[in-house]
C-alpha cells in the first residue's frame, strides 16, 4: 500500500493544486494525508472534485492556519476513530480477508509552547495496543540534534520531551531513503536550514509486519513530499466496536467540536 504524506502548506493556490493532482496521478496512492490545507470545507469540496478524490475526511482550518485532510481509495475499507485539529484517527481494512491496522495523520504544533498538549494527544490516542499502528505527519520537531542542520541550536529538552512521547507509546521510526531532510529554508549556504520535521511511526504488531519502508520522492521548494510503503502479511481479524464506518457514506466531515 503506497500513502502519501505531504503539508501542502497551504491548497488555495492553482499551482499547488495542480502539483496535488501530478502526484496522485503518478504515485497513485491508496492513502493521502494532507495538513495545513488552510481550507475550509467547501473549498476543500472544490478540491477534491479536481483531483478526483471520493472519499474523505476534512478537518476544516481555523482563519488562516491548520486544515487537515485524509482521503482513500475505494478499494479500502476506512472507519474513523477520532479527529482534533492536529490529527485524523482510522482504521483502514485493506481487502476482503479481514486485515485491518490503523493509521494517523499527525500535524505537530508549531509553537513549542503548545507542544505538550500534541504530545498528550498521541498519548490519549495510544488505546487499541492489538491492531498494528501506523502514525504519519509533520511533527514539527526533531527527535535528535543530527535531524537540523543550520540555524540556531534546538533545545535539548524539546527533543528530549519528544523522544519521551515515543517512548511512552511505544513506536519505533519507520526510517527513510533518499534525503534526510523534510523541509528547507535558505537559498544560500549561509542562511540554508534544513530538518528533518515529517516521519513515519509505527507499532509492530508481533509477526503482523513484514515490512515497513519509507522515503521521500517529490522536492518542492520548501517540503518533499513523503511516500510512505506498508506492507502487512497476518493480522487479527476481530472487529472493533464503537468505530463509525465509512465505506458507505464516502465523506465524512466534523460537525461538532473536536476533542
Amino acid at each position: 500500500m503506497k500513502i502519501l504524506c505531504w503539508n501542502v502548506q497551504g491548497l488555495g493556490m492553482p499551482r499547488t493544486v495542480r502539483r496535488l493532482q501530478h502526484m496522485l496521478r503518478d504515485i497513485n496512492p491508496s492513502v493521502v494525508f494532507l495538513s495545513e490545507t488552510k481550507l475550509r470545507s467547501a473549498q476543500m469540496a472544490q478540491v477534491r472534485r479536481r483531483c478526483g478524490f471520493i472519499n474523505v475526511i476534512d478537518v476544516d482550518a481555523v482563519g488562516r492556519s491548520g486544515g487537515l485532510s485524509l482521503g482513500w481509495k475505494n478499494n479500502c475499507g476506512v472507519s474513523l476513530c477520532s479527529y482534533s485539529q492536529r490529527h485524523i484517527d482510522v482504521i483502514i481494512n485493506e481487502d476482503s480477508d479481514g486485515n485491518i491496522w490503523r493509521c494517523t495523520g499527525f500535524y505537530g504544533v508549531p509553537e513549542e509552547q503548545h507542544r505538550a498538549a500534541a504530545w498528550n494527544l498521541l498519548r490519549q490516542i495510544n488505546d487499541m495496543p492489538e491492531i498494528p499502528w501506523v502514525i504519519i505527519g509533520d511533527f514539527n520537531e526533531i527527535a535528535y540534534s543530527n535531524e537540523k542542520q543550520g540555524g540556531l541550536t534546538r533545545s535539548e529538552r524539546q527533543m528530549s520531551e519528544f523522544r519521551r512521547v515515543l517512548s511512552d507509546c511505544e513506536v519505533e521510526d519507520m526510517g527513510y531513503r533518499g534525503r534526510w531532510y523534510t523541509w528547507e529554508k535558505g537559498n544560500f549556504a549561509t542562511n540554508n536550514i534544513r530538518e528533518r520535521l515529517d516521519r513515519g511511526l509505527r507499532i509492530p504488531h508481533g509477526s503482523t509486519c513484514s515490512h515497513t519502508i519509507c522515503w521521500s520522492i517529490y522536492h518542492t521548494p520548501s517540503r518533499i513530499i513523503v511516500l510512505f510503503f506498508w506492507r502487512l502479511m497476518w493480522l487479527p481479524t476481530s472487529t472493533n466496536s464503537g468505530i463509525l464506518d465509512l465505506n458507505q457514506h464516502g465523506y465524512w466531515r466534523k460537525h461538532t467540536n473536536p476533542r
